[in-house]
């Protein structure tokens, strides 16, 4: 825990004063609500109005210590998340969430951990039957809340995976009232509460100005105490990666990538290849190049808690072009002589793949992917230096068509491993 100083001004406060004079001004208590996007724990300042809300408390405890001192009493966070996604997932996600708000706050604060108490709603569906009790847009409005009751009743024990509440709900009068919940009431449970039970106090430390009678003495006054300004929000993350495909290298076809983190675990990605390797007097030819296109979506504990790591599946297209020759029959893809279009293979699939942190700032991606490539090539055989041609045929392969053990060069604001 981080000592700030409006704490360190409090502990001085009611040690140094008598009784009489530091008398506490009544207990005050002040929460702040903010939102997180759908299955997602990352503080995000853009979503309605977070940065108001958080600059508005972190203000208040970083700049008003002059004046007063606060003295925490009691602390209580609460995250919370809608009920689409699996009773375990949601769990952990509004613990997520919860945790997330209060490491936020601690940088302008001490939280003592000795008063602090954590509550993890997962689904929320309490919150949820509040929010259809005021609502009165809600289809089939009654006989909904009549529904949510049923589930409440059924929870109070602890939900349980069998009871499949949100399918019922989803089907519950054709899936009308789950629709208008999902797009109106659904974002208002994404959320994390912290409430703060706190006394405030006279500070002893403050300054003020002396008045002398006119006729006595001159002494300039006293200065004042100039605030410290409050610590401003961090910057937004970005991610970013570069990345080799080592098997690529080890066949001495130097190739590159790189992969930008779009949000909401979505990620686009390139690579590229070009390898030109031949030798002339023994019509010995390695010669490729090309590349792929790849988007992709993070799923899975790991890629939650840190874009760009974990579990991913995606879809890709790609292009390349190849000369292969080992001093007998050689094969080219497309026309001697043309540009990449004219001489390329083009194809495109779905790959599933996994990427695990070696390093604070590496990670090592193993995909596969499966798919179709097709164009058209021709075999030649080497003959007194020149190359004749044997046969024109078209290429239509499917099966897998990517395979990466890729190095990966995580970059960016907050793009780095933990653990």
């Amino acid at each position: 825990m981080k000592k700030k100083t409006f704490l360190m001004l409090g502990m001085v406060a009611m040690a140094a004063l008598p009784c009489g004079e530091a008398m506490a001004q009544g207990q005050v208590r002040d929460s702040v609500k903010i939102y997180f996007r759908q299955d997602y724990s990352t503080l995000d300042m853009s979503i309605r109005d977070n940065r108001a809300v958080l600059d508005s408390i972190t203000a208040k405890l970083s700049s008003d210590y002059l004046d007063s001192v606060y003295r925490i009493q009691k602390i209580l966070v609460v995250g919370g998340a809608s009920p689409e996604g699996t009773v375990p997932h949601n769990r952990r996600l509004s613990a997520n969430r919860a945790k997330r708000l209060f490491n936020y706050l601690e940088q302008y604060g001490e939280l003592p951990d000795s008063l602090t108490q954590f509550k993890f709603l997962g689904r929320d569906w309490r919150g949820l039957t509040r929010l259809v009790e005021a609502d009165p847009n809600v289809p089939y409005r009654r006989e909904t809340l009549k529904f949510l009751y049923d589930i409440l009743r059924r929870s109070e024990g602890g939900e349980k995976i069998s009871d499949n509440n949100v399918g019922r709900l989803s089907r519950f009068k054709g899936g009308r009232p789950y629709r208008y919940m999902y797009r109106v009431l659904f974002p208002e449970l994404r959320a994390s509460r912290m409430y703060l039970w706190y006394q405030r106090i006279l500070n002893p430390m403050k300054l003020t100005r002396i008045y002398y009678p006119k006729d006595s003495f001159d002494l300039p006054p006293l200065p004042e105490l100039t605030p410290i300004p409050a610590p401003m929000p961090g910057k937004k993350p970005f991610y970013m990666a570069l990345k080799t495909n080592m098997l690529y290298d080890a066949l001495l076809v130097p190739n590159v990538g790189v992969e930008f983190y779009l949000g909401d675990d979505w990620s686009l990605g390139g690579n590229w290849m070009y390898g030109w390797w031949k030798t002339d007097r023994t019509h010995w030819y390695w010669r490729t190049y090309g590349g792929d296109i790849t988007l992709r979506k993070w799923f899975g504990r790991a890629a939650k808690e840190k874009p760009l790591t974990g579990h991913h599946i995606g879809v890709y297209a790609q292009v390349q072009t190849f000369d292969f020759e080992l001093g007998g029959r050689g094969y080219m893809g497309g026309e001697p002589g043309g540009d990449i279009f004219d001489r390329a293979s083009f194809g495109g699939g779905i790959e599933y793949g996994y990427a695990l942190p070696i390093a604070r700032r590496l990670n090592i991606d193993f995909s596969a992917g499966i798919g179709y490539l097709g164009g058209k090539y021709y075999e030649y055989i080497p003959i007194d230096q020149c190359y004749v041609w044997q046969a024109t045929k078209k290429l239509r392969y499917f099966g897998p068509t990517k395979v990466e053990v890729s190095l990966v060069w995580l970059i960016g604001r907050g793009n780095y491993n933990k653990k």
